[in-house]
């Protein structure tokens, strides 16, 4: 199995990734294995670094550690012309499993990255490769860097080191700084189609196929959303329930219901992955300091500072998860009103919601195509207030009044 089976849809990228990863061996190859990399790569279609761009759910991560896991592939069929990338040696599945010394992937459960952990990664990317290929560094979440960590990574992608390589992730080019979008290689990915979505999941996950297809026709394509759809019944709980908002808008007190039931449900989203996490993070942080035994020993002088850093993460990765439950929730809403709209319309586009077609029906035939495009334009506008640290409960309920007005 190649490390790009898991990227679906995405040939035009693969074919670009593979002729890179290609340079990328003969760069390190004439360079004996051993001695840092001084050919330029002006002329190479490898570079040392990219922004992997695409919406949701297209696989901007899956992809860049595809690339990453390329980059150290040592099989030896690449002396016989095989493409680097065979998924199958040392360097691609230790990549793959996130155990390779070389790659480091970033990801973030928080709101933002910081500047001390981004000069943590600057500090690292100057280091040579332990392996002697690339040492590669794969920033799945490079949209939350902070302006400040922005500047502290610009410096690293304009001076890199002869042998590192940037792989950096957002969903669109504003969402880094121009002057680090200026020294990236980018490549943009499209959202997979539904069909090559849903035989994903049978191939990989074995779910059955008529629930990989109705998962992947309900998430329009986003492989992790469908995955989690087809697995999870709290999801399917979850999205049910969601769907169900848009017939209980019919006065004002249903509309403040209906938005205190969803910040309730993202709230305890958030809760159960503290429970999940929370606690053994402390139990595991109070062990390291020498805390004595049981969650009630004293810690040792001059270590509170340590517990209290512990606490803020965790109440940062709290508000994190509920917004991004929120987010997944506004989401379904706005595929709901896309179903409605088509409709009205009468196009002959698939409809994400076919399990709910009475719904659709009843809402489209209440009301007309432009108070669809207002419901619409409310839910958005719902998301960009929560994106700009908006009370949750506020954003809701005025959007619930929208959805309400039409």
């Amino acid at each position: 199995m190649a490390v790009w089976d898991d990227l679906v849809g995405q040939d035009r990228v693969v074919a670009q990734l593979t002729a890179a990863a290609r340079d990328a061996d003969a760069l390190v190859t004439a360079a004996g294995e051993a001695a840092p990399a001084e050919e330029p790569m002006a002329s190479s279609k490898m570079t040392h670094a990219w922004l992997f761009t695409g919406p949701p759910g297209s696989g901007r991560a899956t992809a860049a550690r595809a690339f990453a896991a390329a980059l150290q592939c040592v099989s030896p069929d690449r002396a016989l012309g095989g493409a680097p990338g065979c998924g199958f040696c040392d360097g691609c599945h230790t990549a793959l499993v996130g155990t390779h010394a070389d790659v480091e992937v970033v990801r973030t459960d928080m709101l933002t990255i910081g500047v001390k952990e981004t000069r943590e990664l600057v500090r690292r990317a100057q280091l040579s490769p332990a392996g002697g290929r690339w040492q590669v560094i794969v920033m799945e979440d490079a949209d939350r860097l902070t302006e400040g960590a922005g500047n502290v990574l610009l410096k690293a992608v304009e001076e890199p080191a002869p042998r590192t390589v940037w792989l950096l992730c957002t969903p669109s080019l504003e969402d880094v700084l121009p002057t680090i979008r200026s020294r990236c290689r980018l490549l943009t990915l499209r959202t997979p189609p539904v069909e090559a979505v849903a035989d994903l999941l049978v191939r990989r996950d074995g779910i059955d196929p008529e629930r990989a297809a109705s998962a992947a026709r309900a998430t329009q394509g986003h492989i992790d959303r469908a995955r989690r759809l087809a697995t999870d019944d709290r999801a399917r709980a979850r999205r049910a329930a969601v769907l169900k908002l848009p017939l209980r808008v019919d006065d004002v007190g249903g509309c403040l219901k209906a938005a205190q039931e969803l910040i309730d449900a993202a709230a305890e989203d958030a809760k159960q992955v503290a429970e999940e996490v929370d606690v053994k993070e402390t139990e595991e942080l109070r062990a390291a300091l020498g805390a004595a035994a049981g969650t009630g020993g004293r810690l040792p002088r001059g270590t509170a500072g340590a517990m209290k850093d512990l606490q803020d993460r965790q109440k940062r990765r709290a508000t994190r998860t509920q917004r991004d439950t929120l987010d997944l929730a506004l989401t379904d809403l706005i595929a709901f009103y896309r179903d409605v709209l088509a409709l009205q319309l009468g196009s002959q586009v698939a409809l994400a919601n076919t399990d709910v077609r009475d719904a659709l029906e009843r809402i489209a035939s209440g009301s007309k195509p432009e108070r669809t495009l207002r419901r619409i334009e409310a839910i958005t506008a719902c998301r960009q207030a929560l994106d700009s640290n908006v009370a949750p409960l506020l954003a809701v309920e005025a959007m619930t009044m929208a959805l309400r007005a039409g």
